[in-house]
């Protein structure tokens, strides 16, 4: 997709893309709908502005669009618009798809600390009209939130994979900002 080539992207690009596919063709099994699930991945971050709030909303409502050009059923298009939805990451995902929607989404917080690194200095290129300042007290309270959860993972398979990476580098971030 061009849209994940655009030239304001550091993070949302292919790249993160292509390790969402590859993470979910390592956990498929755990996919109630598996089709749905992918359709979901390949639209999550179709749309990526730092400055606007509502990313989420308009890559489903991109992906409905394209759905239903394509003849996609109604239940489906709507059941990949929720999908995305739960990326915003502001509530504990509902069903077993959109847990693992979101485990994959944020298994990045989970890389080893080469990759992570490289995330956290891709993220901070996209938001490179924040004022150094700002963005390490955004930063902060983004990643903290994090770390408050009680568990990162919603599925168990993540979690064993991810969660004690992810606190770590969690806290090495904060520390570092």
């Amino acid at each position: 997709m061009s849209a994940y080539r655009e030239s304001h992207r550091s993070y949302h690009t292919l790249q993160h893309l292509g390790e969402c596919l590859a993470l979910f063709a390592e956990a498929i099994d755990l996919a109630a709908n598996p089709g749905t699930v992918e359709l979901a991945l390949w639209f999550h971050d179709a749309v990526y502005a730092p400055r606007s709030g509502d990313n989420e909303r308009r890559s489903a409502e991109w992906a409905v669009h394209e759905l239903e050009a394509a003849g996609v059923s109604s239940d489906v298009r709507q059941r990949v618009f929720d999908l995305i939805l739960a990326t915003c990451h502001n509530a504990v995902p509902a069903d077993a798809d959109a847990q693992l929607l979101v485990d994959i989404d944020l298994a990045i917080l989970g890389a080893p600390p080469h990759r992570f690194a490289e995330y956290d200095r891709q993220v901070r290129e996209e938001y490179r009209w924040v004022p150094g300042f700002l963005y390490r007290i955004k930063r902060k309270q983004v990643l903290n939130a994090f770390l408050a959860r009680a568990e990162i993972f919603n599925t168990p398979y993540f979690r064993a994979r991810f969660e004690a990476s992810a606190r770590v580098n969690l806290r090495g971030a904060i520390n570092a900002a």
